[in-house]
């Protein structure tokens, strides 16, 4: 889900062009008739996607696929000119663009002039980082790009509770990181980037969320956010991640006292409409929860994006979740529906 403030939503909403609102009408109509009929309408294109500049990452965090090196799928680099070519193809469409999927964005040497080239596309982008490398260089480099949000990851306002889940990684380095962003940010008089703490609360950092509160207003960041944690096994939860606040809780009890999903699993879900996922090699998936590119709709590579998002793949992945999401395996862990708490 996509939140934005006062001054964020002004920068967001100057990204609107005429195509751009008749396309995201064209989605909403659909989905709200899919929603009526039962079957699977598809009008328009995506009004966002995710594109992921890569899979490597600095740390070892213990739910994500990256961090813990299991990947079935190849680890690499997004290329720039494979990335230009598919977003000439649905700028005009497009209104909102998410350099994050798995992996530390900053670590493809070309990321920033990626963004560059969207922002000059007038599309609204943000990415997602560990905020290990934003040295004083790559800060001002940020803040020139044009990019719009920065999610920072900060799941800890103490080293030893930091580490805890960001396995590997350095606070003093985030908050190094954070300040250069803050300071470019106002040498350079810009409105750009947005920048936000996401505090992922998990049972080991949930004594600090008023801590967290107060050291982003100490550093200046636009606001803090807290979001809920994605735990695979969260019936057995083997890293003891699942908060005791159930308000900061992803999962609740049954009557059988066993470990469930919040949100439910009703059959149509708004994301497989508006928007979906590139790996860094061209595959399409449905979403950010295939983080194994398990279902792939698609290959950029020997097919046109608007060719892909109404093959048969797409209309049968569509058809079946409005049958019954339950049977697809990456709808088990979804969150969509959840909300996220802004401080």
């Amino acid at each position: 889900m996509i939140y934005f403030n006062l001054q964020d939503s002004i920068n967001f909403i100057s990204k609107i062009t005429f195509r751009r609102a008749w396309n995201a009408s064209k989605i909403l109509c659909s989905y709200q008739l899919s929603k009526l009929s039962g079957k699977a309408i598809q009008w328009g294109f995506p009004m966002s996607i995710s594109f992921e500049p890569t899979t490597s990452c600095n740390l070892r965090c213990p739910e994500c696929p990256s961090g813990l090196r299991s990947f079935t799928r190849p680890t690499g680099m997004l290329e720039k000119d494979f990335f230009r070519k598919t977003i000439d193809d649905i700028y005009k469409e497009l209104l909102y663009l998410i350099f994050y999927f798995q992996g530390e964005p900053y670590l493809n040497p070309d990321f920033l002039e990626m963004v560059k080239y969207a922002n000059d596309k007038g599309i609204y982008t943000a990415t997602s980082t560990n905020a290990h490398y934003l040295t004083d260089e790559k800060a001002k480099k940020t803040v020139e790009s044009g990019l719009d949000r920065l999610i920072i990851s900060i799941d800890g306002t103490t080293q030893d509770v930091y580490e805890q889940y960001r396995v590997g990684g350095t606070l003093d380095k985030v908050l190094e990181g954070t300040k250069n962003i803050v300071k470019w940010k106002k040498e350079l008089k810009s409105k750009t980037p947005f920048i936000f703490f996401q505090f992922l609360v998990v049972k080991p950092n949930e004594h600090q969320i008023e801590a967290i509160k107060k050291l982003g207003k100490e550093i200046g960041v636009d606001q803090v956010r807290f979001k809920t944690a994605q735990v695979y096994d969260y019936e057995n939860d083997p890293h003891q991640l699942i908060p005791s606040n159930d308000k900061y809780s992803r999962y609740k009890k049954d009557s059988q006292n066993k470990m469930q999903i919040k949100s439910g699993m009703v059959n149509h879900c708004w994301k497989l409409w508006q928007g979906n996922v590139i790996t860094w090699d061209g595959l399409i998936v449905p979403c950010c929860f295939d983080k194994d590119a398990l279902h792939q709709l698609g290959n950029l590579k020997t097919q046109s994006f608007k060719e892909i998002w109404n093959n048969d793949n797409y209309k049968q992945f569509r058809k079946e979740l409005m049958q019954s999401r339950k049977n697809i395996d990456i709808c088990a862990n979804c969150s969509e529906g959840l909300k996220v708490w802004e401080d």
